[in-house]
């Protein structure tokens, strides 16, 4: 089914084609009518499976038959947990509305503030914010929310595990209660089924990819070595392979920096990039890679969620994450919109439990290899796949979420204001930092 048979505008469609998108997605095919229909919507759909341009489509056409936004008022609110999320969402909508009279902008935090106020200044149709910048804004005076049409939660769940329920509440509580509302989850935890049902009204669900499962473009395999060992394999495997655009990840900042740096020595261009670098540093990171004008991109987890990259082929993970489900959202790197992906992990003795999560998560042994010359001291132990035990259901009262949107109260005075903080350094806000340090 092609796109003009989903009831998008001329203007929408001229700009699909000038972007050369064809054919829709799933979980745009599933989205978009029933977003157009006026409905709220909550849908789980996997990273790269195009659901960014599942709700800026219905977003753009339906706010371009509406009034144009008052001085420092807004029509549409997309909320993203992290500032590398908020770019690369408000650049689709904006190439996707490119032939329609409307102002899209995005706020985060770790830059100024006062440019931004200055942008908001004269109406914003469609603004894209994290949570923290959005309420300094509000602290500020500089953003109102009577006109708002349309909220869209983008990657609920990722906010939810940054800690950002409480500013999510604030914001609602400040948002009209008369709105359309469009939830979007690479994955449908029971948090974020209840916190639909007290968002969303009688919502249409969809849910395009089975909960916590890669992409089925992805190859997954891992090479057992000793720890101490990993940075040197690594530069042998890319050596030897001859990988030209490469994702790798870390667990820690420190050690994201010391791979960059003997990465680079080794001859192979390598830059990193995580919640210690500003935003600056971040962003020409993120465009250089994207240019292949290094072969490199070295990141902690704040990588594994909003870089949009075509055609990435290779995900190394040089340590394994201390959640699963963080596994999952790494290697959706690669392997989008149909194209293969590779996603190899770099395993000692000591991960094993770590590997034990991973494994039973996906419902899958991944494949072991040993590269010559890597022989680990210790080989890791096969895992022993445990079948998921079957939840309990829990009784509405023992359901942990806020309150009704229109209900919620913000924080504070009162009045609907607080003072200025200072707001996400990896993508999330005050508590999230206080979890970095651990």
């Amino acid at each position: 089914m092609p796109f003009s048979a989903l009831g998008l505008s001329e203007p929408l469609l001229r700009a699909l084609d000038a972007l050369g998108y064809t054919t829709p997605t799933p979980v745009q095919l599933q989205a978009i009518p029933a977003a157009l229909s006026g409905r709220d919507v909550l849908a789980a759909a996997q990273t790269g499976t195009g659901k960014t341009a599942a709700f800026a489509l219905p977003l753009l056409k339906r706010l371009t038959n509406g009034s144009r936004a008052k001085p420092n008022h807004i029509r549409a609110l997309v909320l993203v947990p992290t500032r590398e999320l908020a770019i690369q969402v408000a650049e689709t909508i904006a190439a996707c509305g490119t032939y329609l009279p409307l102002r899209t902008k995005v706020v985060y935090g770790g830059v100024k503030i006062n440019p931004q106020m200055m942008q908001l200044r004269s109406g914003v149709d469609i603004l894209v914010a994290t949570p923290g910048r959005l309420l300094d804004l509000v602290a500020h005076h500089a953003v109102k929310f009577l006109q708002v049409e349309i909220l869209v939660l983008d990657e609920a769940d990722r906010m939810l595990d940054l800690g950002f329920i409480d500013d999510i509440g604030t914001i609602l509580g400040l948002l009209p209660k008369r709105r359309q509302s469009l939830l979007f989850s690479a994955t449908f935890p029971e948090a974020i089924r209840a916190l639909a049902e007290k968002l969303l009204h009688k919502p249409v669900q969809l849910e395009v990819d089975p909960p916590n499962s890669p992409s089925k473009h992805v190859k997954q395999w891992i090479y057992e070595v000793d720890q101490g060992k990993k940075p040197e394999l690594l530069c042998q495997l890319l050596r030897k392979n001859d990988w030209q655009q490469v994702l790798v990840f870390t667990r820690t900042r420190i050690d994201a920096d010391r791979l960059a740096r003997k990465l680079t020595d080794h001859g192979i261009s390598a830059l990193a990039m995580h919640g210690d670098k500003s935003q600056s540093l971040r962003a020409r990171a993120l465009a250089d890679f994207k240019a292949n004008t290094i072969r490199v991109l070295v990141a902690t987890d704040i990588g594994s969620r909003g870089l949009d990259i075509n055609a990435l082929s290779h995900v190394i993970n040089v340590d394994l994450p201390k959640v699963a489900a963080d596994y999952i959202h790494r290697i959706g790197r690669t392997g989008r919109a149909g194209l293969e992906g590779a996603a190899i992990s770099l395993v000692s003795a000591d991960e094993v439990n770590l590997l034990s999560a991973i494994e039973t998560l996906l419902g899958q042994l991944l494949i072991r290899d040993v590269a010559t010359g890597f022989i680990p001291r210790h080989s890791v132990p096969l895992t022993r796949l445990m079948p998921a035990r079957p939840k309990k259901p829990k009784k509405p009262k023992q359901v942990q979420a806020p309150a009704r949107s229109e209900n919620l109260q913000p924080a504070g005075d009162g009045s609907g204001h607080r003072k200025p903080r200072k707001d996400e350094g990896q993508g999330g806000g005050r508590r999230q930092q206080r979890n970095s340090k651990k």
